[in-house]
């Protein structure tokens, strides 16, 4: 019981005695933000800020609107099957990838289960991506390291598209980093930005990936979410061990061949100051 009751006066000789290192240094202790959220979202979209790529020839996968991603189109050759999280009865995306490439392309949903019109090469599973293998009000969920296990990927590279309305944070978060560093090439659709363990699940993708586009999703523009336009946002990460950054900056998050999810909606881009 002493100890407990120890413990708030230690925290305040601390903070106390941190105080007043600054002000014997004649500096002032800094500020903590106030808005723990806008700061959150700052930390997050520096960390999400694209750089240019050595070699990547950007091409857009996928439909021409919502359902479509850019990739680097020359850096698709290595991949020995794709894995599509998020289908919604359609996958341009997938689809696109297994005729382009000729791998099977995995397909995953398990609260639209209708499968998507493709032509040979994807398999559908009425299952979704998670943590752990579970069912939750009677859908199927399991780990990305198990899927792939089941699919014979265990160490086989992969492309991958996930669009799963926030359980990608924790999917992320989870997954063993053998498994992530297998990803040659990783779109997601990212949904939030205020939460401190976005960075920090960003922070891991960014020990395999360069962040190699960024473009906001006008079906979830919004006000209050700066410096982000939109709540939900699509990213591109490719392989660190497939090209090197260069120190040429990018002018905008988002490239030319991206396109409105809405084309009937306003768009939120960023455009740089």
């Amino acid at each position: 019981m002493r100890k407990k009751a120890l413990v708030p006066l230690v925290a305040v000789v601390i903070a106390a005695g941190a105080v007043l290192s600054w002000q014997l240094a004649g500096r002032r202790p800094p500020k903590a933000p106030r808005d723990g959220a806008a700061f959150a979202r700052q930390q997050l979209w520096n960390a999400l800020q694209p750089v240019t790529l050595a070699s990547c020839d950007l091409q857009r996968l996928g439909e021409v609107q919502d359902g479509g991603y850019l990739a680097c189109a020359n850096l698709l050759g290595g991949a020995k099957a794709g894995y599509s999280y998020g289908i919604s009865g359609y996958d341009g995306w997938g689809c696109e990838v297994a005729t382009r490439l000729g791998v099977p392309v995995h397909q995953y949903d398990c609260f639209d289960t209708r499968r998507p019109a493709c032509a040979a090469g994807t398999v559908f599973h009425a299952e979704c991506i998670g943590i752990r293998p579970e069912t939750v009000d009677g859908r199927a969920y399991d780990s990305l390291d198990r899927q792939l296990t089941a699919n014979g990927d265990a160490a086989s590279r992969i492309l991958m598209k996930i669009d799963v309305e926030g359980a990608e944070w924790d999917v992320f978060l989870t997954t063993p980093d053998n498994m992530l560093d297998q990803i040659d090439q990783l779109v997601v659709e990212f949904h939030g930005t205020g939460e401190a363990r976005f960075l920090s699940a960003v922070h891991r993708l960014r020990q395999y990936f360069h962040v190699a586009n960024l473009h906001m999703n006008n079906h979830a523009c919004m006000g209050g979410q700066a410096p982000f336009g939109a709540w939900a946002y699509e990213v591109l990460f490719v392989n660190k061990r497939l090209t090197a950054a260069t120190a040429e900056p990018r002018a905008t998050p988002y490239h030319p061949l991206d396109r409105p999810n809405s084309p009937a909606e306003p768009d939120c881009q960023v455009v740089a100051p």
